[in-house]
């Protein structure tokens, strides 16, 4: 009797097609009119902005190594989830990170981190909004656990290579003053429906620069300015705004309360509760909050072996970043103690057997090759990463929780 082939493994050929580096496709992520309109910075082509349609709003996001779908009204069971690219039979497939991980997780993330965490806990995103964002924070674990939801801290990074315009509004609102109250706060939400931004009277603006980060707890305030983001998170996708109007655009209530269960959304003593009001009204919260890049190893080394990597963020169980700049006609072989994912802003080159590179520019469902995500095993043995360009290749990488190597407080 003939016996039929084997059916192929998805997960092993995706796995085994990159030695253990994973080649992402991009992760494109659209949101609701009332929340923003684009900031054309994502090396999206412009006429793929609302590629998704009016109705489901402009692509203001673009998700890295994600296995969290995008709770947004009228999305695809897989929007926010990134695909692995993989070749076989001389056709290009895909399987979900998400489900690889579900397969063979000890291969991907190791066993530690599957036996801790039962999977990759966190992602990054590019957001990128013309305008600020409306005042909101991401509720606590404590406001969540029970409804089967999960916190969402988060920090941000502000990329030089992308932010060459600084869109309208390039200040973020953190936190409270000290001295605010309760019902102050209460009073502004009871008059919801009358618009206005009064909320802000209550808040301070910084100044944001390329080049720099922040970190931003769960149950912080905040209303993030106008340049694009690099934000590392915590896999989740829960908010709840305070603010109604932004720029002329009113946030209806329920958008607003949508992570709010539902005996509670008209509830402001509970809304109100929602606020870490220690972290709030911190009044050194720049000092605290404010992350400065650190070396990952000395310097002197690095550049020595034709590289330079800094921490970006740290400081938080849930996830950690670095940026990784390769010199021009220079390679460097980069250990790592975790897995991780990356993706390239600035050059070209290789990273491991694949060629890499930032490109110009993007048409939506296309494939580049600036996203990759580099197993536990393959991180530990060393990514061989060069740069066969003329000018820096320059790499961010984000990693889950419990990090090691990262330092475990600001400096």
């Amino acid at each position: 009797m003939k016996r039929s082939p084997p059916k192929e493994d998805p997960a092993r050929r995706a796995l085994e097609y990159g030695d253990g580096i994973l080649w992402l496709a991009p992760t494109w992520v659209p949101r609701p009119p009332s929340i923003g309109e684009p900031g054309g910075r994502l090396k999206l082509d412009r006429r793929d902005l609302y590629a998704l349609g009016m109705k489901r709003g402009g692509i203001c996001e673009r998700w890295i190594a994600s296995t969290v779908r995008a709770d947004n009204p009228g999305a695809p069971e897989d929007e926010g989830l990134s695909y692995v690219v993989f070749e076989s039979g001389g056709e290009l497939k895909r399987i979900l990170l998400k489900e690889m991980i579900e397969l063979i997780g000890d291969d991907v993330l190791g066993k530690r981190a599957m036996r801790k965490y039962g999977g990759l806990k966190s992602f990054t995103k590019f957001f990128d909004y013309a305008g600020p964002l409306p005042f909101h924070l991401h509720q606590k674990d404590e406001h969540l656990r029970k409804y089967g939801k999960e916190s969402k801290p988060e920090a941000y990074y502000f990329p030089p290579q992308l932010n060459s315009y600084e869109g309208r509004f390039p200040y973020t609102f953190f936190g409270l003053h000290p001295s605010t109250t309760r019902e102050e706060i209460i009073e502004c939400l009871k008059k919801w429906d009358e618009g206005g931004d009064s909320i802000l009277d209550f808040s301070k603006a910084y100044r944001i620069r390329p080049g720099t980060s922040w970190l931003v707890q769960a149950g912080i305030l905040h209303a993030p300015g106008s340049l694009l983001t690099y934000e590392p998170q915590k896999a989740s996708d829960v908010f709840a705004m305070f603010q109604p109007v932004v720029e002329g655009r009113f946030i209806p209530w329920d958008l607003a309360m949508k992570d709010v269960p539902e005996e509670h959304k008209h509830d402001l003593e509970y809304i109100v509760d929602l606020i870490d009001w220690e972290l709030n009204t911190d009044p050194d919260f720049k000092k605290n909050h404010f992350i400065k890049h650190v070396p990952a190893r000395d310097p002197e080394e690095m550049k020595e072996e034709g590289y330079y990597e800094k921490w970006i963020v740290y400081g938080v169980e849930d996830f950690s970043a670095k940026e990784l700049t390769v010199y021009p006609k220079r390679s460097a072989l980069i250990r790592d103690e975790e897995a991780y994912g990356m993706i390239v802003v600035q050059g070209r080159g290789r990273v491991g057997k694949f060629e890499a590179e930032s490109p110009t520019m993007i048409r939506f469902g296309e494939l580049t090759r600036d996203e990759f995500f580099v197993t536990k095993d393959a991180a530990k043995e060393g990514v061989k990463i060069e740069n066969t360009g003329n000018e820096n290749l320059v790499i961010l990488k984000n990693f889950g929780p419990g990090n090691q190597e990262a330092p475990k407080t600001l400096q």
